[in-house]
């Protein structure tokens, strides 16, 4: 029964020992932080507070022991606490931008690849009718795949220029098959060449406009693709005269991707903007100019 009772007493006084170490390192912490007029104020108030009642001593020791320790270890103590907290926010950092590449990873996993196998398909076919034009699919084909692969697994930013030839690509092969029904046309300044352009994002918008513009109209149509400084920004739009677009409608998985991506990326910074206008659609991205 002894043993239990000591073990009781041991375990209480282990409890008080662990508070008060907690309570001392939190007040060491106050006082490293806090400003002097603020220690020497609350000193004060304790004085006023504890002398009355006969606690003037215990007043007095904190008073000059919160200045002894103020000197002492105050300044090397503020420096740990400034120094974890960095720390901490380096932490947090690196998490976040581990969960923006995930979500942008996720977002850009999205792009549809049902134009793959449409041209795989079509080089089977002119296989037979057209072997020249076959040939020219197919290396097509190869330098959209050499473009696209690297972008879409890349989380960070890539040039214009590279983004540019992977529309030229894209719309090679859609060329062949769509024939006269398509024509294009692209403005790229070199001065613009290497400006930083997030991967897959010009390539979506080409998609959309054959898709929703050009391939629902018989006569089918042209798509210009042009990329313009303005002021501090980067704008890189594409226009079709297809069948027009509805900007009120919802924007689909291609467009809402790219919103997502953009806000991720730069915040409000940057914008997606859809226009309507007289004789063509012209959806436009818009972010800070940077190489």
């Amino acid at each position: 029964m002894p043993d239990v009772t000591n073990n009781k007493i041991l375990a209480v006084t282990l409890d008080v020992v662990e508070t008060v170490r907690v309570l001392w390192w939190r007040l060491v912490d106050w006082i490293a932080v806090v400003s002097w007029p603020v220690l020497i104020i609350t000193g004060l108030l304790v004085f006023v507070l504890l002398g009355p009642i006969g606690f003037a001593p215990l007043a007095a020791v904190f008073f000059w022991g919160s200045i002894a320790t103020k000197i002492l270890a105050g300044g090397k103590r503020k420096a740990d606490l400034a120094a974890s907290a960095a720390a901490a926010r380096a932490d947090v950092a690196t998490l976040e931008r581990r969960l923006l590449e995930a979500q942008i990873a996720a977002l850009q996993a999205q792009i549809e690849p049902h134009f793959l196998f449409n041209t795989l398909a079509l080089i089977g076919q002119l296989i037979e009718d057209d072997p020249a034009q076959a040939a020219r699919v197919h290396s097509a084909l190869i330098q959209y795949l050499r473009a696209a692969l690297p972008k879409m697994r890349a989380t960070g930013s890539s040039t214009l220029e590279q983004q540019m030839e992977l529309s030229r690509a894209y719309l090679a092969i859609m060329q062949a098959r769509m024939g006269d029904r398509l024509t294009t046309s692209i403005e790229l300044a070199p001065s613009l060449k290497h400006a930083h352009f997030p991967p897959m994002m010009l390539q979506t918008l080409v998609e959309n406009a054959i898709k929703h513009g050009l391939e629902p109209k018989i006569e089918g149509g042209h798509i210009h693709i042009r990329a313009q400084r303005i002021d501090d920004d980067l704008q890189v739009e594409v226009s079709d005269n297809g069948v027009g677009f509805d900007v009120h409608a919802d924007d689909g998985v291609g467009l809402s991707n790219i919103r997502e991506r953009l806000a991720l990326l730069y915040g409000s910074r940057a914008q997606l903007t859809v226009e309507a206008l007289a004789d063509a659609t012209r959806i436009s991205i818009r972010l800070p100019y940077s190489e």
